[in-house]
């Protein structure tokens, strides 16, 4: 009986210690099966965006260059506000980003050969950028460097060349832009240029303006002296007090020529037009610029007509 409790128990023994080897077996064909599975889900993320997303190698590294329809210290202007303020534009680190923050200005980078040619450098540089977009391969933390090149070309055209580059602190590698940074950046800077442009016109009609009112205020002045020696005249002679008046009527009265003018809304040919004046109207100037007379009309409405279309009376 003893015999027969021995073997039931050895059998026991043995039937639980396969059942724990198989059960230890089964568990390690799991984690393996996990890790082939993990390994394989990872290498599609990391190949199929880049195989889908590949650009073509000619692509990438072409230097930008475009000319600009303005004078090269209104280029330089645009290049040096753009390189101080600090935005790299056309990249991003992460997806929610619009652009590249916190660049320095500096007067070099070891990313780019030394510039021997003719022509103003600038370069913009950011370190500890992580993996940038729109650069070839990038997949670790390094520095991004921006350079501007300006060449004069004429009196009005200038020449604006940018290249960006980014190399990865660790492997060392220098990764190509495949031309984002360099067209945002550029974009950039013609928005400034386009500002400068703007102010330089507001500036120009602000003197114009300035030298209207300035031919004004000496019309008026030369109306007080005329004035004044006439009413000295009245009191020696009425005769001279009406040859003066008659004076003053032919310097303020003017005759349009033939075969007649248009009154404008301001000094300007393209000026929208008040109305048609036959020829022979009689007006009377109240303003005075060197081009243009401000008139007043017979009944009383008041525009401008260009000097050479009118003439004394007779």
């Amino acid at each position: 009986m003893r015999n027969i409790d021995t073997r039931s128990g050895l059998l026991g023994f043995f039937v639980a210690k396969g059942y724990a080897v198989a059960r230890k077996r089964r568990a390690v064909l799991q984690r393996r099966l996990a890790v082939t599975i993990l390994s394989v889900f990872w290498l599609a993320l990391a190949v199929v965006p880049l195989a889908g997303n590949k650009k073509k190698k000619e692509e990438y590294g072409l230097s930008f260059s475009t000319e600009i329809a303005a004078p090269e210290n209104e280029v330089l202007q645009a290049v040096q506000a753009v390189v101080e303020d600090g935005i790299i534009e056309g990249s991003f680190e992460y997806n929610k980003d619009k652009y590249i923050e916190h660049g320095n200005a500096t007067d070099s980078s070891p990313l780019f050969p030394p510039w021997k040619d003719p022509g103003t450098v600038f370069y913009k540089v950011r370190t500890k950028v992580l993996a940038p977009a729109n650069f070839k391969e990038t997949r670790d933390e390094g520095t991004l460097a921006v350079r501007y090149v300006v060449q004069s070309r004429d009196a009005g055209r200038t020449i604006l060349r940018i290249d960006a580059v980014f190399a990865e602190d660790f492997r060392r590698t220098v990764h190509a832009s495949d031309g984002s940074v360099e067209s945002a950046e550029y974009k950039d800077i013609q928005d400034h240029v386009d500002a400068l442009e703007l102010q330089k016109s507001q500036a120009q009609e602000g003197e114009s303006h300035r030298q209207q009112e300035l031919a004004r205020q000496a019309l008026e002045r030369k109306s007080e002296e005329d004035e004044a020696v006439a009413l000295a005249s009245a009191q020696t002679s009425v005769q001279s007090l009406e040859k003066h008046v008659e004076d003053l009527r032919r310097q303020a009265e003017r005759v349009v020529k033939a075969p007649g003018a248009q009154l404008k809304s301001a000094p300007f040919h393209t000026a929208s037009n008040l109305r048609s004046l036959d020829a022979g109207t009689e007006v009377v100037i109240v303003v005075a610029t060197p081009y243009w007379y401000g008139v007043e009309t017979e009944d009383g409405q008041h525009g401008w007509i260009h000097h050479e279309q009118l003439e004394p009376l007779p």
